[in-house]
């Protein structure tokens, strides 16, 4: 019994996963004609991944503010600037500043 309900739990976080993907895709594709319905797909996607406790990617995630949960498009609403090996992402909505790590890849 306890092996098929953990079956569905991963069944369930796989489709979560998928689920979130997709609405960042579509916040991607809404954002030029109206952001405020793409602001609403990534407060969607943040709360299916804490519904089913699933992370939203990396690549996802850098996206989205986390404080007010809108889809952040470089140039558009958000600043991004890049200094001493940290990736600084302010959004233009409410101010919030995320500091990224990374590396400076050398060319051979």
């Amino acid at each position: 019994m306890a092996k098929r309900k953990h079956k569905k739990k991963a069944v369930a976080k796989e489709i979560a996963l998928e689920r979130i993907k997709y609405l960042f895709e579509l916040a991607d594709r809404e954002y030029p004609t109206d952001p405020d319905r793409s602001d609403r797909y990534v407060s969607l996607a943040r709360r299916i991944g804490m519904r089913y406790r699933v992370s939203v990617p990396p690549e996802l995630k850098k996206r989205m503010c986390k404080s007010c949960s809108s889809f952040l498009t470089p140039g558009s609403n958000c600043r991004v600037r890049l200094k001493g090996g940290l990736l600084i992402v302010t959004c233009q909505k409410c101010g919030n500043i995320q500091r990224y790590l990374f590396s400076k890849k050398k060319k051979p």
